[in-house]
């Protein structure tokens, strides 16, 4: 398989605001198959909806969003809602929109035992796992997760990320994933992108601590291990972190 046949999706130059308020600016990224992708940063970082404007839920402003033709995307919400009055089991909702038995993704999460149980009545983690199997059970090129181990305990967070890049391997899916459980996932990630807006850091998972801009968005809390070995867009910062020589951000990229 050449390069070119492992790009999944990419993003160029993508611009996005709400009002007065710039939510994403100039993001430009790549997506691989067999390669998992995380996207850190701080609450109101753009994280989520990043995900949103690749899926094509949410419309950027300027920018290109390419897919490869026939892409496959199995997509874990950070939540969702699902009336109490619905009669609707684990199994049926797993099944939702796929062709053939789901027994087999059931079993890879380890929640076959909870098919016939009322989606309403499981756990939080469990729900999440469910989440994760209707996701799987599309058979994706691509898997987008948005926080996936949301509700969940920690000894549960470390098995599901654990689970997360096992699949991988085997199936050689790509992986996009938003996550705050940055000692979890940094050992289960290929690379690594530091949101705020813009791209802020971008690289592989090896010590990070020693970056200003990680520093001033991550610095009050216990140092993760993760390492930053790029730092390549448009703009620099200064020892504190701040931006300095910043693109303008417009939608002028020729």
């Amino acid at each position: 398989m050449t390069n070119s046949d492992k790009i999944l999706a990419t993003l160029n130059h993508v611009s996005l605001t709400h009002g007065s308020r710039k939510i994403l600016k100039d993001i430009s990224l790549t997506l691989e198959a067999g390669k998992v992708l995380t996207i850190i940063g701080p609450n109101g970082a753009g994280k989520s909806t990043l995900l949103r404007v690749l899926l094509g839920l949410q419309q950027a402003d300027c920018g290109e969003v390419n897919l490869r033709e026939g892409l496959r995307v199995g997509y874990v919400p950070q939540s969702i809602s699902i009336d109490n009055n619905l009669p609707l089991d684990v199994q049926r909702f797993v099944q939702l929109g796929v062709r053939g038995s789901v027994s087999e993704v059931l079993s890879l999460l380890s929640i076959e035992h909870l098919k016939n149980a009322a989606i309403q009545s499981i756990s939080g983690g469990e729900f999440q796992r469910v989440l994760l199997a209707r996701a799987l059970a599309r058979k994706p090129d691509l898997l987008v997760l948005d926080e996936p181990a949301q509700g969940i305990d920690v000894m549960g967070q470390g098995e599901l990320y654990n689970k997360i890049a096992e699949l991988r391997t085997e199936y050689g899916f790509g992986v996009m994933m938003v996550s705050h459980d940055l000692h979890l996932v940094m050992a289960k990630t290929d690379q690594v992108i530091c949101l705020n807006q813009h791209i802020c850091c971008y690289g592989v998972p090896d010590d990070v601590s020693r970056h200003p801009e990680y520093q001033r968005l991550f610095g009050d809390m216990p140092d993760r291990g993760l390492a930053i070995y790029k730092h390549h867009h448009d703009h620099s910062h200064d020892i504190h972190g701040n931006v300095v020589d910043a693109h303008s951000g417009d939608c002028n990229h020729g």
